[in-house]
């Protein structure tokens, strides 16, 4: 810390003391902004009024259509599942399928499967009888009717092909051996005692209007992309075992017993939080079930884009309910249920529902766009899971012992934030994942700023990119996720610096503007597959500005902006202000004005028209007298590389 301070007074002083015309002096050839690329299969797409210039679902958008019914076992003493799927199938593409591509996620953990990082070997999904439309197919190479696995995708060639506003039906039999922390410690069990299963069943691969089948296999690292649909799921497991899945919980009188459902339906009324199970009912005196007996658990979810269900038999199970404001438009408050399931090994967890309740709440404000679905359930999971997954309607978070309840609260909150991207807008998670990780960690520093806020939690994230962009060592947002040099520049990518970018959108936009297309955005893409150029078009076509200088600086590039303050010269009714910039990030000009009176003043220069023609420095005219103090960003909206040269002072 001495050292920082030291240096930061050496280049003041440097500053202050320098001869006026030399203050800084900056580098003299800046890169040449060049426009976005916008691939040809997003043109293609223009062209096909599947989506419009002004970054809207097009007049011929569309988007398949899957109803999946999944009845599965689970067997405590061998972690397995014996499953089988149903699938509908509807292809509401112009397209004739010729094949049907399904993926099967955990087979990461395969013997010999390719993956970005270690991972625990098991026989993880091991296929049974597939059929199509009642008819059995074999595992082959050729043949009119077959399939096969590589990796992680299940290809199958049907007899027929599938056109246009057709369906399929697809069964499968299936068993799962899930690994002890799945799918880089998304999943898995610990303990005896708890047992977390996403990724659980084959899914549909993501067919759409831009690529067709996304061909990019599960590697661990960058996460997922599907359609929506609709599932009937029932989880069958030892009496002993309570069960949580996403969608509505459909028999609960028929599973708890009678003093559970009773607090169970209490829970559904309270603001303050209920305790379901305590100590006193794990094991069978939480169910209508006994020793030896096996309970069915059903869940019915409608429009999400994936599933995940716990077992556990030795967690406490609070519950409240959370407001999501006006839902339905009829000017009457509407509520969800939230619940937390949690072990007494992780006590700061005694406070989870008050942090789901806060998150619920502050984002259905936030974005404008209540949450949808009748519950949210988060399970403490240490041991499988270090940080937090999320999945519709249902998260898995460690135990955070070490790090503390603000720290549980900010998880709760990002996992959460997650429900409204990309659960509700579907975005490509396996090549962006900037976008909805980027969202998230935007609106989980706004939450925390609201919760939380004796922080400046935008500057915290702010200084977790700079540091590493400073290293030299940070990749392109826009590069494709599972190819990055690091697992720290896939981090940095994908989480920190595109929330402290969206932080600088709104510094350029101003927050009024921000806000409204931020809420905008939700109720435009919500439920269908956002694109990045999508996103870009829609914030310029809102906004009516062409950000393309602020796109390829920030997206495609690796740029830092670094703007310092380089002479102040009176004159007779005005201050001229030299401002240089050192950095290769074009952005406007805030300027913090202090007056010999004590006044402070804003002077905003928005264009940036003098750096994109090239220039390392830029004069502006400024219409006050007697001014004793220059600051550049004070409202820190901006992630400046070097803050100490952004002070003058009289």
């Amino acid at each position: 810390m001495k050292n920082y301070i030291a240096a930061v007074i050496f280049l003041l002083t440097a500053l202050l003391f320098s001869p006026p015309g030399n203050a800084q002096t900056p580098p003299t050839e800046r890169p040449f902004v060049n426009p976005i690329e916008k691939p040809l299969y997003y043109l293609n797409a223009l062209e096909n009024q599947t989506r419009t210039p002004d970054g809207r679902p097009g007049a011929n958008y569309w988007q398949q259509f899957t109803e999946y019914t999944i009845d599965a076992v689970y067997h405590p003493d061998r972690q397995l599942l014996d499953a089988t799927v149903q699938i509908r199938y509807h292809n509401n593409s112009p397209d004739s399928l010729f094949t049907l591509q399904l993926d099967l996620d955990l087979n990461m953990h395969k013997a010999g499967a390719t993956r970005l990082e270690p991972a625990m070997v098991t026989d993880a999904i091991t296929l049974g009888e597939v059929s199509v439309d009642g008819s059995l197919i074999e595992p082959a190479l050729r043949g009119v009717s077959r399939y096969s696995v590589n990796g992680t995708r299940l290809m199958i060639v049907p007899e027929r092909v599938l056109a246009p506003g057709e369906q399929v039906t697809i069964d499968i039999a299936y068993t799962l051996e899930m690994p002890q922390q799945g799918a880089g410690g998304r999943v898995g069990h610990d303990s005896d005692d708890i047992f977390y299963a996403g990724y659980f069943y084959p899914r549909m691969a993501a067919y759409d209007d831009m690529i067709g089948w996304h061909p990019d296999p599960f590697l661990s690292q960058a996460e997922f992309y599907h359609g929506f649909g609709d599932y009937d799921i029932s989880i069958s497991a030892p009496a002993d075992w309570v069960v949580m899945g996403t969608g509505e919980f459909l028999n609960p009188s028929e599973v708890l017993a009678p003093h559970i459902l009773d607090r169970y339906n209490r829970a559904a009324g309270s603001d303050e939080t209920v305790q379901i199970v305590t100590e006193n009912d794990f094991g069978y005196a939480a169910t209508r079930g006994g020793e030896g007996d096996t309970l069915t658990w059903n869940f019915r979810a409608e429009m999400v884009r994936d599933i995940a269900f716990s077992a556990t038999r030795a967690s406490f199970w609070d519950s409240g309910r959370a407001s999501v404001g006006d839902r339905s438009g009829d000017g009457q408050e509407e509520f969800i249920q939230v619940h937390s399931f949690w072990r007494e090994q992780a006590p700061y967890w005694s406070r989870s529902v008050e942090y789901m309740q806060h998150s619920i709440t502050f984002l259905s404000e936030y974005t404008g766009l209540p949450y949808p679905w009748p519950h949210m359930t988060a399970v403490e999971a240490g041991n499988i899971i270090g940080g937090g997954m999320e999945f519709p309607m249902m998260t898995v978070i460690g135990d955070y012992n070490t790090r503390g309840p603000a720290a549980l609260y900010s998880v709760t909150l990002h996992e959460i934030a997650h429900m409204w991207i990309p659960m509700i807008v579907s975005t490509d998670e396996r090549r962006h994942s900037w976008i909805d990780e980027g969202y998230t960690v935007f609106q989980t520093d706004s939450g925390k700023q609201d919760f939380l806020p004796n922080l400046n939690h935008y500057e915290l994230t702010r200084q977790s990119y700079l540091r590493f962009a400073r290293s030299g060592q940070e990749g392109e947002m826009m590069r494709w996720s599972d190819y990055h040099n690091t697992g720290m520049a896939f981090r940095i990518a994908s989480y920190q610096k595109p929330a402290t970018i969206l932080a600088a959108l709104r510094g350029v936009l101003g927050e009024e503007t921000f806000y409204q297309i931020h809420r905008d955005l939700f109720q435009v893409w919500a439920f269908k597959k956002m694109s990045p150029w999508d996103w870009f078009a829609f914030i310029e076509a809102e906004s009516g500005r062409d950000l393309t200088w602020f796109w390829r600086a920030w997206y495609y590039e690796t740029w830092l902006m670094d703007q310092a303050v380089g002479t102040v010269t009176p004159a007779d009714d005005h201050t001229l202000i030299t401002v240089l910039d050192n950095g290769d990030a074009p952005m406007p000009v805030h300027l913090l004005l202090t007056l010999e009176n004590g006044e402070e003043v804003e002077f905003i220069h928005e264009s940036v028209d003098a750096w994109l023609a090239g220039s390392r420095q830029l004069q502006l005219e400024v219409p006050y007298n007697g001014v004793v103090r220059v600051e550049i960003d004070a409202n820190r909206h901006f992630p400046d590389a070097e803050r100490s040269n952004n002070v003058w002072e009289k």
